[in-house]
């Protein structure tokens, strides 16, 4: 059998009960979930604020064309308390929206190299709107100030 330590309060009864909150290192393996406690919605052209990508889920219902501009690297990970090696999924749900939604990398933020060199799926930043509407983006940090950006899913 594995030994496993944990940092802070664990409460079990053949698996965990409740949400996993703070900041998890490691393997995590299992069935089950992931939900965001909160989101932030912009529905307008707007540059969002280190809060509303630090909810990792951003809604878009604008019927309008609308452009979110992330974060300079410096700011988010200024946020998120990131390092080398910090990696932090965002997703962006435009399934209520009626225009498209797109995403621009700021200042400290690049497209990867799977982003550069596939533009038409890693580097895609552009989410439908409707039932497709749904996209997943990955931040990986290669300084405290610093990532790359790329479409996941």
């Amino acid at each position: 059998m594995a030994s496993t330590t944990f940092s802070g309060p664990v409460t079990s009864d053949n698996g965990f009960i409740g949400a996993l909150t703070g900041n998890v290192t490691g393997n995590i393996a299992g069935t089950g979930k992931i939900t965001h406690a909160t989101t932030a919605a912009i529905n307008a052209t707007a540059t969002a604020t280190v809060a509303e990508v630090a909810t990792g889920y951003i809604t878009s219902t604008s019927a309008a064309g609308t452009t979110i501009t992330l974060p300079t690297g410096t700011l988010l990970g200024g946020y998120i308390g990131a390092t080398q090696g910090t990696v932090f999924d965002l997703y962006i749900d435009n399934t209520a929206g009626a225009s498209t939604v797109t995403i621009a990398v700021a200042v400290n933020g690049i497209l990867s190299t799977a982003a550069a060199d596939t533009a038409g799926s890693f580097g895609d930043l552009t989410i439908a709107a409707g039932a497709t509407g749904l996209a997943r983006f990955t931040l990986m940090f290669s300084s405290a100030t610093a990532y790359a950006f790329t479409r996941t899913a």
